[in-house]
């Protein structure tokens, strides 16, 4: 399971290695109470922050892009990742192995678009329409085909109605990923065209 922005395992984790270490130190080393409890304290607090999930688009240049943009960014990716932790969710909860296939690459497809977007915040709004609009729409009739399947007489006809309607936004989830590319690929043909132009003014060819 992905770290969609924000679960508090660290603070899980820590809790309970801090009271695993207490009576160890205590009972086991033969060490006073009061000092089992503060070595402990210490194992909580640096486990908190090791372990702590990363920001979103930590060690970027904020003033190099432009605080505007990583804000927007950022308000981006953090509205859309409860939606893609649904979508991920839900092809445990789908019987039918082609669908729950269909909708992981579905959430793979949104995790490489989260990924793209927090390498290159500026290109936050190519996508904007996959995040604010088809993903919401993917995690809920990903959702709604589990819930159909759970019936004990599932209408097969709405299933394969649904199914499609997956097919169709794979299409979708992989044109806004290849956008993300074909973004890169235009500054590249720019580059091209200039150092290009550059060798045929400097050497002729």
């Amino acid at each position: 399971m992905r770290n969609w922005f924000g679960n508090d395992w660290n603070w899980i984790v820590a809790g309970l290695a801090a009271a695993i270490v207490v009576p160890i130190l205590s009972f086991f080393a033969k060490m006073p109470l009061w000092i089992g409890a503060v070595i402990g304290l210490l194992v909580f607090a640096g486990l908190v922050f090791a372990l702590s999930p990363r920001r979103l688009f930590e060690g970027l240049d904020a003033k190099a892009i432009g605080k505007g943009r990583l804000d927007f960014a950022r308000d981006l990716l953090t509205a859309a990742a409860p939606a893609a932790q649904r979508l991920e969710t839900s092809s445990d909860h789908i019987t039918n192995k082609e669908t729950a296939k269909r909708v992981r690459h579905l959430a793979e497809i949104a995790a490489d678009v989260f990924a793209k977007v927090e390498a290159s915040p500026e290109s936050a709004g190519t996508v904007r329409r996959f995040l604010s609009y088809y993903l919401p729409r993917a995690a809920e009739v990903a959702e709604g085909f589990a819930t159909l399947e759970a019936k004990r007489l599932p209408d097969q006809k709405r299933l394969q109605e649904v199914d499609l309607v997956l097919a169709k936004l794979e299409d979708a989830f992989v044109h806004y990923s290849d956008s993300l590319v074909d973004d890169r690929l235009d500054t590249l043909d720019t580059e091209l065209r200039l150092i290009q132009a550059s060798l045929k003014e400097d050497i002729g060819r």
